[in-house]
C-alpha cells in the first residue's frame, strides 16, 4: 500500500475502535495523546465506534497507532482495532467532534463502576471544591449504564442532562489534560444532583437500629446496621425475608478482613472496579446472627458510590446493603415508587434527584479455585457483550428461564447477556423484564427474528416467547442451555461430557431432569446417563420441603425405613401417610433425577432440615456443616438402563448416611463425605463416559456448581485424570447462564440450516 504525504511531509491515517470505548474517556485520552505526540486530526463517537483522523510525522503517528492500544483508558476494552492510510486535511489542531449516530450500528456500553482512588481522595480532601460532595466522578469511575438513555454516549443523552454544568465544571468539561474532561456525568454541589436529607441525620437514625432506604446507582436499597440483631430482625420481619442471607457494606478492605477470611483472589475482586459482593469465610465476631443464620460465609462488598463511602465513614459500622423491594419483587429505581412500595419497611428516606435509566442489582461471586465464580451478574459486568463461537445469521433473542430470569439479544458473534431480572412470579418482574428488553433493544440497535425458549410449557418466558409473535421460535432443553452456555463462553464447539446438576429442568421424557450426563455439542445432544429417578409427592413442594423428597427416595425401597428413622419420627404420621400414599397412587409426584432435590433429601436425612427458607437453603447449610474437612466417599453406584443409558444410585449414599447418624456420627464429617461422595460417584461416571464417546473434554454447569466444595473436589478427580474440565466463570452456573446457553444452541442451528 502507497503511504500518501501531504505537502508539509505529513501523513493520514483514519482509525475505527469497537469495543467498550465509550463512556470510558476515551476521546480525551485520545486528544491527549495526540497532543503530546503534536498531532493533529479529529476524534468522534459514533453508534457503533470510536472514529479517529490523525495526521503528522510518520513516526509520530506510529508512535500513536502503539499508544492508543496500550495506555487505553482503564475501563475501555479494545475488541476491533482498523487503521487504513488516507489524504491528509492539513489541519492544524487536534479537535473532539460532535457525535454522530448510525442507528444500525451497535456499540458496547461500559458498566457502572466503583469511585475511583483519585475521586475518593478528593471526597475526603477538605481543600477540594468537592469535598463530601456524594455524586463525585470523572472519566474513570461511576455510572455509565444506569444513566445512558441512547447512543452514542454523550451528556444529552443521559439522565445528567437535567443538570447543567457550572461555570467551574463546565471549563473542568472543556479543558484537555483535566481528569474531567469530557466526563458527561461531571458536576459539583452547585450544579448536580442533591439529597433529600444530610447524611448525618441518616447515619444517626442507622446507629439508632432505624432502616433506611437510600436511593443508589441503580435502585433503592435498604441499610440498616448488621451488628444489631434486633434492627436487623426487624428488616427481615418487614421485607418478608426470613432466612435468605444479607450482604454487608464497608467501606475498607481492612474493615473487611475483620468480619471475614480473606485471601488474595478474594482480596482482588473486593477492591476491583465492578465491586461485587464477594461470599466469604465468615469470622466468629462482628455480626448480627441474623445477617446470615446458620451459614459459615457472608456476602461483603466495598462501597462504591461516594454516597455510600461517606455514610459508611458516618456510621463506622458495617452496615446490611439489601435490595429495596419485597421479597420476589424487583427493586425500586423511582423516589416516588419507593415512598410507596418501601413505606412498609423504611423508617427513612435518603433520595436523590439524578433519575435511574436501569434497573441493576448489585453482582455476587464467590472463588473457586482461586478464580471467580458468579452467583450473579449484573451491576459492574453486564451489560458488556459475550462472543458466540458460532455467529448467528440472524437476530435472535433467548428469553431465559422462569427462575434467575436474564434475556440474551444477539447477532452474529455479539451476544448481550442481560443483568439479572429475578424469578418471573409477579407482574411487576414480568414488566421490568419488558423494560430491559427495549432498554437493550434500543442501545444496541436490535430488532430480533428470532425467539428462543426452554422445553417447558408453564414457564413465564415460555409465554413470553409466543407472545413476541415472531415466525420462528426454537425450543432449547434446560440443562443443554446450561452446558452450551458454560462450552461456548470457552469457544468451544467440539462434542464434550455435560454434567448438569440443578433443581428442576422439563425434561425430553416430560419427567423432572436435574442430574444429567450429556454428549453435546452446540447444536445437539444425546443423554448418556442420569441420577436414579425418584417421585416427588406434592411436586414442586418438595423443593421447598425437603423431607418430601427424602420420602421420594425412601420409596424406591421401603426396606431402607431404618435408615430413614429418625426423618419419620420427626414428621406427623398423617402428614407422612400422605405423601406415601400420593406417590403409590401417583398423584401429584412426578418423576425427578434433581440433584438439588438429592441434597435437600440429604439434608432431612441427616436433620438439618425439614424446610426450605428460601431456594438452596439446606444445600447451603450442608456445604457449611462440611466446610474444608477431609472425608472418604460412600459408594455411589452407576449401572446401565435398559436403554442403555447409565443411572447413578443414591439412595445406597442415603442410606449410609442415616445408619451413621443413627451411629452417632458427626453431622458435619458426614456432609463432607456426603458431598465427596457425589464427586466421586460423578466423576468416575463422567470418565467412563468420555472414554466410551472417544472425548476428552468435560463441562460442567448447573446451579448446584454454585456449591465450591463440590466444583473444586469433582475438578480435581477429573483433571487428575488429565481430562480438560471447563467450568463457568463469565456467568454464573446457574439459571443466570441459560438465555445465553439458548443464544448459542440456537445460532449454531441457523447456522447450520443455512449451509
Amino acid at each position: 500500500m502507497t503511504t500518501v504525504i501531504g505537502s508539509t511531509g505529513a501523513v493520514g491515517r483514519r482509525i475505527s475502535l469497537r469495543g467498550v470505548v465509550q463512556g470510558v474517556g476515551f476521546r480525551p485520552f485520545v486528544h491527549r495523546l495526540a497532543l503530546r505526540l503534536g498531532l493533529s486530526g479529529w476524534v468522534r463517537n459514533s453508534s457503533g465506534n470510536v472514529q479517529i483522523h490523525i495526521e503528522g510525522a510518520p513516526e509520530k503517528v506510529n508512535d500513536f497507532i502503539v499508544a492508543v492500544r496500550s495506555e487505553a483508558p482503564p475501563l475501555a476494552r479494545i475488541d476491533d482495532f482498523r487503521s487504513e492510510i488516507c489524504d491528509t486535511l492539513e489541519l492544524t489542531a487536534f479537535r473532539i467532534l460532535e457525535s454522530k449516530a448510525d442507528p444500525a450500528d451497535r456499540q458496547a456500553i461500559s458498566p457502572d463502576v466503583a469511585l475511583c482512588a483519585a475521586c475518593e481522595a478528593e471526597l475526603f480532601d477538605p481543600h477540594n471544591r468537592r469535598y463530601r460532595y456524594p455524586f463525585i466522578t470523572c472519566t474513570d469511575c461511576g455510572p455509565r449504564f444506569t444513566v445512558i438513555e441512547a447512543m452514542p454516549y454523550d451528556r444529552e443523552r443521559t439522565s445528567m442532562r437535567a443538570f447543567r454544568q457550572c461555570p467551574a465544571c463546565s471549563r473542568e468539561y472543556q479543558t484537555p489534560g483535566d481528569r474531567r474532561y469530557h466526563s458527561e456525568t461531571n458536576s459539583c454541589a452547585e450544579c448536580g444532583p442533591t439529597l433529600s436529607m444530610e447524611l448525618e441525620p441518616a447515619a444517626k437514625l442507622l446507629l439508632s437500629g432505624r432502616i433506611v432506604a437510600m436511593r443508589g446507582l441503580g435502585g433503592f436499597q435498604l441499610a440498616v446496621d448488621a451488628t444489631d440483631d434486633q434492627a436487623v430482625a426487624r428488616l427481615r420481619a418487614r421485607k418478608n425475608r426470613e432466612a435468605k442471607p444479607f450482604a454487608v457494606m464497608v467501606r475498607t478492605l481492612a474493615e473487611a478482613r475483620q468480619l471475614a477470611e480473606i485471601d488474595a483472589a478474594e482480596a482482588s475482586l473486593l477492591t476491583g472496579r465492578e465491586r461485587p459482593i464477594v461470599l466469604l469465610r465468615r469470622r466468629a465476631n462482628g455480626l448480627a446472627h441474623w445477617v446470615a443464620p446458620g451459614l459459615d460465609t457472608v456476602g461483603i462488598m466495598l462501597a462504591y458510590t461516594p454516597l455510600q463511602h461517606l455514610l459508611c465513614d458516618l456510621v463506622g459500622r458495617p452496615l446490611v446493603m439489601t435490595s429495596g423491594n419485597l421479597s420476589d419483587e424487583p427493586i425500586a429505581i423511582g423516589n416516588a415508587d419507593a415512598r410507596q412500595r418501601l413505606a412498609g419497611i423504611a423508617d427513612a428516606f435518603l433520595l436523590h434527584d439524578r433519575e435511574i435509566v436501569a434497573r441493576y442489582d448489585d453482582s455476587v461471586v464467590r472463588v473457586a479455585n482461586d478464580k471467580p465464580l458468579f452467583l450473579r451478574r449484573a451491576r459492574g459486568y453486564a451489560p458488556l457483550p459475550l462472543r458466540l463461537p458460532i455467529a448467528s445469521p440472524r437476530q435472535l433473542l433467548a428469553v431465559g428461564p422462569h427462575l434467575k430470569n436474564t434475556f440474551t439479544l444477539a447477532l452474529g458473534a455479539e451476544a448481550y447477556v442481560s443483568q439479572h431480572i429475578g424469578d418471573l412470579e409477579n407482574l411487576e418482574t414480568l414488566q421490568a423484564w419488558h423494560e430491559a428488553l427495549d432498554a437493550y433493544r434500543r442501545l444496541f440497535s436490535l430488532e430480533p427474528e428470532v425467539a428462543v425458549r426452554d422445553l417447558h410449557p408453564g414457564y413465564m418466558s415460555t409465554r413470553i416467547a409466543g407472545d413476541l409473535g415472531l415466525e420462528t421460535i426454537i425450543s432449547v432443553q434446560h440443562h443443554h442451555a446450561h452446558i452450551a452456555a458454560v462450552l461456548a463462553e470457552h469457544g468451544v464447539t467440539n462434542p464434550a461430557i455435560g454434567v448438569a446438576f440443578d433443581g428442576t429442568g422439563y425434561g425430553d421424557d416430560g419427567n423432572t431432569w436435574g442430574a444429567e450426563f450429556l454428549l453435546c455439542d452446540l447444536a445437539g445432544y444425546r443423554r448418556l446417563g442420569q441420577l436414579r429417578y425418584a417421585r416427588m409427592p406434592g411436586g414442586d413442594l418438595a423443593a421447598r420441603q425437603p423431607w418430601r423428597a427424602a420420602l421420594g427416595y425412601l420409596a424406591l425401597d421401603p426396606d431402607a425405613a431404618h435408615a430413614f428413622g429418625s426423618l419419620l419420627d420427626a414428621l406427623p404420621f398423617n402428614i407422612r401417610d400422605v405423601a406415601l400414599r400420593q406417590m403409590a397412587r401417583r398423584l401429584n409426584a412426578p418423576l425427578a433425577s434433581s440433584m438439588g432435590r438429592l441434597f435437600d433429601a440429604a439434608g432431612a436425612v441427616l436433620g438439618i432440615s425439614l424446610e426450605n427458607q428460601f431456594e438452596g437453603q439446606t444445600a447451603m447449610q450442608l456445604e457449611a456443616l462440611a466446610g474444608r474437612r477431609p472425608a472418604q466417599p460412600f459408594p455411589v453406584p452407576a449401572s446401565r438402563n435398559h436403554d442403555g443409558t447409565w443411572i447413578l444410585d443414591p439412595l445406597p449414599l442415603l442410606i449410609a448416611l442415616g445408619e451413621e447418624r443413627d451411629r452417632g456420627a458427626d453431622v458435619g464429617d458426614l456432609a463432607a463425605r456426603f458431598h465427596e461422595s457425589i464427586a466421586a460417584g460423578s466423576d468416575e461416571l463422567a470418565a467412563r463416559l468420555a472414554v466410551d464417546a472417544g472425548v476428552g473434554t468435560i463441562a460442567l454447569g448447573g446451579g448446584c456448581f454454585q456449591n465450591v466444595r463440590l466444583l473444586t473436589s469433582l475438578t480435581a478427580r477429573l483433571e487428575a485424570r488429565g481430562l480438560r474440565v471447563l467450568v463457568p466463570r463469565q456467568l454464573s452456573p446457574n439459571d443466570g447462564a441459560i438465555s445465553f446457553g439458548q443464544a448459542a444452541v440456537a445460532a449454531a442451528q441457523l447456522h447450520q440450516e443455512e449451509r
